[in-house]
């Protein structure tokens, strides 16, 4: 049987790229992840959210924004085109990790997924404009987002690491509640899409439809859920410096609670200043920092090493007490 070669295993055969390379790469579909989801928000809070009033062209006529749509246009068809910048990212991770030696194919899947995630969300992002914003796509659209970034920050964190079995860092008790903080920023981030939804900003000077509910009402939901979160955040850092974890552990805690600080801040002022579109904008990115110092966290309670032990210079087949002594 032939085997058919494709593209990425032809680069593979003639580079291998370093560590340092793949980590790179995977980082861009990090940044660009956090990019959309920020550019993503100031669409809809200039009001450009049916700028292109079709998709997956603009205009029942013209692939391009025209003129007589404005600057509206432009900025809905420059976030379009973006897409294509984020898919330049995953794909350079996808082609790096890919190309590295020795193939790891878990992390190869992980870079395919960023992809598929990609694709399913800008047929998502079409089904919105179609649906003339309901606010229940638009909120898909964003937490689809989040997932990719979630795979984003996975797959960057575990270039850096082996492939051998996860070995814990952390009690069990400290581990559940480092899942804890993941469920309820969950909800956190879930009811901040009804805020949204039920808000102002709908995307778009159009009578959009809005969320059946009271924006005041959802925007304390969503603020208690953030305490709650807060609270969950404090309990971690006590506990990792009570149980004496490492010192990068109890920085990645330092770190989610220091985002939580910062995001409630902005939360906060932007309640009482009746939620002006750069204060949003701010929230949104702070949004995305946030689930990434959350997802850091978790991985941080545990390490993974190589499959197989590396092997060490020392004595030879005609002394194997020593290497077995060597073993243990």
């Amino acid at each position: 049987m032939v085997r058919v070669e494709t593209p990425i295993s032809l680069i593979a055969k003639r580079w291998t790229p370093s560590t340092k390379v793949v980590k790179r790469a995977a980082l861009s579909a990090v940044l660009m992840s956090v990019f959309i989801i920020v550019t993503g928000g100031a669409v809809r809070l200039t009001g450009s959210g049916l700028g292109c009033d079709t998709w997956p062209k603009c205009t029942d006529d013209s692939l391009f924004a025209t003129p007589e749509q404005g600057l509206h246009g432009a900025i809905e068809f420059g976030n379009r085109m973006l897409t294509y910048v984020l898919s330049a990212a995953v794909g350079w991770a996808i082609i790096a990790i890919s190309a590295a030696k020795p193939r790891r194919r878990k992390l190869v899947r992980l870079a395919w997924l960023q992809f598929w995630i990609v694709l399913g969300n800008a047929v998502l992002g079409g089904i919105t404009v179609w649906a003339g914003l309901n606010p229940w796509t638009v909120a898909g659209h964003f937490l689809l987002a989040n997932v990719l970034l979630a795979v984003a920050v996975i797959t960057w964190v575990r270039v850096g690491e082996g492939d051998g079995p996860p070995r814990p860092r952390a009690p069990l008790p400290v581990r559940r509640l480092t899942w804890a903080i993941v469920a309820t920023t969950v909800v956190l981030i879930v009811l901040g899409t009804s805020v949204t939804g039920s808000g102002k900003h709908a995307g778009d000077s159009s009578d959009v439809p809005r969320m059946p509910w009271d924006w005041s009402a959802a925007a304390h939901v969503h603020a208690i859920s953030a305490w709650v979160v807060c609270a969950l955040a404090i309990a971690m850092w006590l506990a990792l410096r009570m149980v004496d974890a490492p010192a990068d552990t109890r920085a990645r805690a330092r770190d989610l609670l220091l985002v939580l600080l910062a995001q409630g801040a902005i939360g906060y002022v932007q309640y009482f200043s009746d939620v002006p579109e750069l204060l949003v904008g701010f929230h949104m990115f702070g949004s995305a920092i946030l689930w990434i110092a959350v997802i850091r966290l978790v991985l941080s309670m545990r390490e993974r090493g190589d499959d197989a032990p590396a092997t060490l210079p020392g004595p030879s087949a005609e002394r194997p007490e020593a290497t077995a002594a060597t073993a243990v």
